[in-house]
């Protein structure tokens, strides 16, 4: 199995068991590959729909599901990358959003697997000639 990044969807699922088929295979992958990565970019979104939804008593929970989850910074290189798949998606009026470039620009920088369920967002950027690779562990 290929290391992954998993995309903020894919993480609320595995946090909130919500999908016995993404749990099953975070599993597998934690069993097989090792802890479970994501980017700090949906640590942000999580936190932010947290306060958006005026629900801040979940943060503890977040931060205590997170340990053994390896977070991946979002450093200069990382945004060099983002900044390149943000203006091809706008120049081409394909526009996702800004955290989405910024997460695919981790899983490509450490060269990981995006895993996500939103794949006709990232496909896109696929599209555009970006070397992500995309999974949905819900198929």
């Amino acid at each position: 199995m290929r290391r992954c990044i998993l995309d903020t969807d894919i993480l609320s699922e595995v946090f909130r068991a919500k999908n016995t088929r993404v749990a099953t295979r975070a599993e597998a992958y934690r069993t097989t590959v090792g802890p479970l990565i994501m980017s700090a970019v949906s640590l942000m979104e999580i936190v932010k729909g947290l306060y958006k939804h005026q629900r801040p008593d979940l943060e503890e929970r977040i931060a205590a599901q997170t340990l053994d989850v390896q977070i991946l910074p979002f450093t200069s290189d990382t945004a060099h990358i983002a900044g390149r798949i943000y203006a091809d998606l706008e120049r081409n009026g394909q526009t996702i959003g800004r955290a989405d470039p910024m997460i695919a620009a981790t899983a490509i920088e450490h060269d990981l697997t995006l895993i996500t369920g939103n794949t006709a967002h990232f496909h896109r950027i696929q599209r555009l000639g970006h070397p992500l690779l995309i999974e949905d562990w819900r198929d």
